[in-house]
């Protein structure tokens, strides 16, 4: 799954910005987080289209990278997303950052791993369900 990562500056109306240049190529947010430092954020969102929205954005002279995640679709019950992760920690394999969000009664975990190749592997492996 392809994901923006945004540079924003901690100052009033960046986000805003961002926010209204997507909606202004009716591209759907559908997950988002923000890390940040007292001067700058990094953006992370999934959306409905994220080569174009790249496009958009780099048009407009925001800073934006398309990086390659992970997103596994869990049952919404307690103690699913520390089993997944088990099997990936037992590979070997540190994730770097991860966000998560419920959808149509479905946890979706997004997740960058350390190790993209063998993260697949253990997908396949393991019979875990991606989110498209």
């Amino acid at each position: 799954m392809k994901q923006l990562s945004i540079f924003i500056e901690n100052k009033r109306g960046t986000l805003l910005n961002v926010l209204n240049v997507l909606k202004g190529a009716n591209i759907q947010i559908i997950a988002s987080t923000i890390s940040d430092t007292q001067d700058f954020g990094i953006y992370r969102i999934i959306c409905s289209d994220a080569e174009r929205a790249v496009v958009v954005l780099s048009e407009q002279g925001i800073s934006v990278t398309l990086t390659e995640v992970f997103a596994i679709q869990l049952e919404d019950k307690p103690g699913e997303a520390a089993r997944v992760l088990a099997l990936f920690a037992e590979a070997d394999i540190c994730i770097a950052y991860m966000y998560s969000f419920l959808l149509s009664g479905k946890g979706i975990l997004v997740f960058r791993s350390s190790d993209t190749e063998r993260t697949k592997q253990i997908i396949k492996e393991k019979s875990l369900q991606e989110f498209c």
